[in-house]
């Protein structure tokens, strides 16, 4: 039989869990109300697609990223933050914190999306992992190192991406979007930019999602594939272009403008939904994570560094996130897509390459980032390569002001919330 600790019944386990069953899916609902919302945000700026069509794509995205390739191993702690072995000798202790942590985070995220500010749902959960480590087991059992990181991200990940954003679509502008002919530059320029866009796309979804499947592609292997498909929507997009240069004859320089920001509206839906696929894989382990530890301890009574995570928890996860996106995730999707700078197709796909692109390269050195502000910089920076007057400088400094007070404020409310749950109950 379990041993969790004196004067703890099987009744009052199961009823933990159901709490945390209530608490991991309003925990799912604000993920994909805040975060998924963004990965949308650039497709319903740029009116490539309408909120409707934004939210039906996201949310199977994201529910086939979280179900098809989402980890079926999760660390009992999300992100290592707190030692788990601190609670071994009262692990439900460690339970009851993942309900209150999973409670806290999602309290924030719902005011967030309210406000329609965009923050780190991963930041949220770390924060109120934190505070419940603090209160619950002391300062010496937080790992200040990996909290340190997480801090460097807040500045690194919006950075990189804005000097990226920036970059592509300066080029972008100077190659294409500017010329007297627009279409013409577009047959010799946009095979270049199919290539890069798709191969950059792909690796992005091979480290971050498909990794999950056990395909065990080496690096070598994983950029074979990707220049591969890369190659082919080259090839697609020199036989569009031409075809499209057929037609210009006859057509302003506005018109063919327009006509070449059709392609990109494609483009920049098949990003949009890469983001939400590669996110559903990774980012469901933020509320099903501690959720999948609460069953764990139930089960054996025990403190495990890892846990399974069963498929119908995955399902689980992921409808949380589609319910969140349908019903609350306009507000947040409509703040960043279209309130820190005008946004159109190519405007978008520039900041979709320049957020993929920073959050695989800092994976890939190990740097803990956040999708949400290195897309929200991607698209500061396309808006800066347009000029300073463009950026509506009033919602950066919220963004901004919103992340600084993510983890500090979560931390806080989750460990009052352990406080309160260890005087009543422990």
């Amino acid at each position: 039989m379990a041993e969790w600790g004196d004067k703890v019944t099987v009744g009052s386990m199961t009823a933990l869990v159901v709490i945390a069953l209530v608490a991991a899916f309003y925990m799912a609902w604000n993920v994909g109300a805040n975060d998924v919302a963004n990965s949308m945000a650039c497709a319903v700026g740029s009116k490539a697609m309408s909120v409707f069509w934004a939210v039906v794509l996201a949310g199977i995205c994201e529910f086939a990223g979280a179900v098809l390739v989402g980890s079926h191993v999760t660390n009992t702690v999300r992100k290592g933050i707190i030692v788990p072995q601190a609670f071994a000798h009262y692990p439900i202790r460690l339970a009851a914190g993942m309900v209150c942590a999973l409670l806290a985070a999602g309290i924030w995220l719902n005011l967030a999306t309210w406000l329609g500010m965009p923050v780190s749902t991963t930041h949220s959960i770390v924060g109120a992992i934190a505070g419940v480590g603090v209160v619950g087991a002391g300062l010496g059992e937080v790992r200040w190192l990996t909290m340190g990181k997480i801090v460097i991200s807040w500045f690194l990940s919006p950075v990189a991406g804005c000097l990226i954003g920036f970059a592509v679509f300066r080029l972008l502008s100077r190659y294409i979007l500017s010329r007297d002919e627009p279409i013409a530059a577009a047959r010799r320029g946009l095979p270049f930019v199919l290539f890069f866009t798709f191969a950059i796309v792909s690796l992005a979804i091979i480290y971050r999602g498909l990794k999950n499947l056990h395909l065990n592609l080496s690096g070598d292997q994983a950029l074979s594939v990707a220049v591969g498909v890369g190659l082919l929507a080259a090839v697609v997009g020199a036989v569009v272009c031409r075809g499209l240069e057929r037609k210009r004859a006859g057509m302003s320089a506005l018109e063919q403008l327009g006509a070449v920001e059709r392609i990109f509206a494609i483009l920049v839906v098949v990003t949009s939904c890469s983001v939400a696929f590669a996110h559903g894989a990774n980012d469901v382990a933020n509320a099903i994570g501690p959720l999948a530890a609460v069953m764990e301890i139930r089960q054996t009574g025990q403190v495990p560094r890892q846990v399974a995570v069963a498929l119908w928890v995955l399902a689980f996860g992921g409808a949380g996130i589609v319910a969140g996106l349908a019903m609350f995730g306009y507000r947040v999707m409509r703040v960043v897509g279209t309130r820190i700078t005008a946004i159109t197709p190519s405007r978008g796909v520039a900041a979709n390459l320049g957020a993929t692109a920073t959050v695989l390269a800092c994976s890939k050195m190990g740097l803990p980032v956040s999708t949400t502000h290195t897309l929200v910089g991607a698209i500061l920076g396309v808006g800066l390569a347009r000029g300073v007057d463009t950026i509506n400088a009033r919602v950066v400094k919220a963004i901004f002001g919103s992340w600084l007070a993510t983890v500090p404020v979560v931390a806080v409310l989750a460990g009052v919330f352990y406080g309160i749950a260890r005087v009543a109950f422990f």
